[in-house]
């Protein structure tokens, strides 16, 4: 496995490898791995020929308030899954090295980065979408691989690459969950003992949501405000946002007529916590009389 810091070095080596492989695929990462990026280096092994993974905590995609120095970090742990799981090449490049002095182009995806997480994080999926552009002009991958826990961000991704002609899949791959449901995450390790405790109301709030959706609820006003309930519920909690939208353009959704999304953000302490989940209304049941196929 080799371990490449310059875009120079890297573009050279992915250059020499693509010349005897079929496909490429791309696990772009902040690092501080866990059995999530293991799922996503997994999918690409299964698909691809070589893998590419980087480790860049981006600086780009944080607010002045947030967590960039304090976001954790282990190379060497790193470096040890990626072995094991068998990437080929990690790219670990410095700030300076993805951003040069004089730095002044970004790529921005508009209308639907409005929403959720963008609502409340100005610049951050700017931030997002100009790294990503970046290292996918560097790699050249023919595939790259986003877990949906972090859906908008997932779908924004697909929505540049569309829009940009960029040639290459972006594979969503479904989330890693622990026992209780809540979604495995970097920023879970910032939980005290009891903050754990209070961050399972954020995959209930899923599941009341789910519930109320299968019992025949459609209304989204309906269910955002048992969402509410429910995270009143518990001391340490602070529900940021809850929203339902279109999966595709992220439009909000007020009655569920077809597959929707709901994205949460829920404060557990000083942590933040987003999730998400399908939507799936029952088809309403024939007329009476109708033949079936």
């Amino acid at each position: 496995m080799d371990v490449l810091t310059t875009v120079a070095d890297l573009r050279e080596a992915m250059r020499g490898q693509r010349a005897h492989v079929k496909r490429i695929g791309f696990v772009p990462t902040m690092g501080f791995l866990h059995a999530g990026h293991e799922a996503l280096i997994r999918v690409a092994r299964d698909e691809c020929d070589l893998i590419a993974l980087s480790i860049f905590v981006n600086p780009a995609q944080f607010g002045p308030q947030e967590d960039f120095e304090k976001y954790p970090r282990d190379f060497n742990r790193d470096a040890e899954l990626c072995a094991r799981a068998g990437v080929d090449v990690i790219f670990h490049p410095e700030p300076r090295e993805m951003y040069p002095r004089g730095t002044g182009t970004w790529v921005e995806v508009e209308g639907m980065t409005d929403i959720a997480c963008g609502a409340f994080r100005p610049g951050h999926f700017r931030g997002v979408t100009t790294v990503v552009a970046k290292l996918f002009n560097i790699v050249r991958p023919d595939r790259a691989y986003f877990g949906e826990k972090d859906f908008q961000q997932l779908q924004v991704i697909k929505r540049m690459t569309r829009d940009l002609f960029m040639p290459l899949t972006v594979v969503g791959v479904p989330t890693v969950r622990e026992a209780d449901g809540l979604a495995l995450s970097s920023r879970n390790t910032y939980l005290s003992p009891t903050e754990r405790q209070t961050a399972r109301i954020v995959p209930r709030v899923l599941n009341i949501a789910r519930g109320m959706v299968e019992h025949g609820e459609l209304h989204a006003e309906e269910i955002l405000a048992a969402i509410t309930r429910a995270v009143a519920t518990q001391p340490l909690a602070q529900l940021q946002y809850a929203v339902i939208v279109d999966p595709e353009t992220f439009a909000s959704v007020r009655l569920l007529t077809a597959e929707a999304r709901l994205l949460v953000a829920i404060f557990a302490g000083k942590t933040r916590l987003i999730d998400n989940t399908a939507l799936l209304p029952k088809a309403p049941p024939p007329p009476a009389g109708t033949t079936l196929p």
